[in-house]
């Protein structure tokens, strides 16, 4: 039995959802990343810690603040509504945003691990033939990091892809708004509807396993280095 028109949208809803939300990432945590693998700052470990903290921090929590910070009588919305944006709660940018702030270690951490890894050593050379920082931040640092932001890239997708909780109380469950995959999976089980949550589950099941192993694949063996 094929999906049906609403699994299809809602499926279709959630690519859209990942892709935005790891373009933004990209530009965003980039520069994130960079700093964290750098610095020696005394901020380093509290800057990390917030970038890390949804990693471990219930997606209910997370989704409550940010429905309180995004609401009518938080910063957020206050700002949002005096641009004549309206509020974000309950549309699909405020899924947007809710998912950058859940997704952001998955695309930092693989990032700054890369930029690490790099050392001193290619940077210094770079700067002995003159080239700036930015320079050789783009024609250097950039490129030996690739590996580290396909993964990073992948990641990010992918647990954005599989995002519950927070999209749920972000979003509510608009159809063809805010009603993701996970969610829709959600309404097929409270109804029963056992044989339409099975196949909507498998594919995001076969979608994980093939990500998974694209990265195992794709990782350097470490003995052929």
């Amino acid at each position: 039995m094929p999906l049906s028109d609403s699994d299809l949208q809602s499926i279709w809803l959630t690519l859209r959802l990942a892709t935005v939300v790891t373009t933004i990432l990209l530009f965003l945590g980039t520069p994130v990343a960079w700093w964290l693998a750098r610095t020696r700052s005394r901020w380093k470990g509290p800057i990390g810690a917030v970038v890390a903290l949804p990693l471990v921090l219930p997606p209910s929590v997370l989704g409550f603040y940010l429905l309180v910070a995004m609401g009518p009588h938080g910063p957020v919305g206050q700002l949002t509504q005096a641009l004549g944006l309206g509020l974000l709660p309950f549309t699909f940018w405020g899924l947007v945003v809710a998912s950058v702030f859940y997704s952001l270690p998955f695309m930092v951490q693989p990032v700054q691990n890369a930029f690490e890894a790099i050392g001193d050593r290619p940077l210094e050379v770079a700067a002995t033939l003159r080239a700036s920082p930015l320079d050789a931040f783009f024609s250097v640092a950039l490129p030996l990091a690739a590996p580290g932001f396909l993964t990073a890239g992948i990641l990010t997708f992918a647990h954005t892809v599989g995002e519950f909780g927070v999209v749920l109380m972000i979003g509510g469950n608009i159809p063809g708004v805010t009603r993701v995959a996970s969610v829709q999976i959600y309404d097929h089980v409270e109804a029963m509807e056992y044989s339409d949550a099975h196949r909507l589950a498998a594919i995001l099941l076969i979608f994980s396993f093939l990500v998974l192993l694209a990265l195992y694949l794709w990782r350097p063996n470490p003995k052929n280095t």
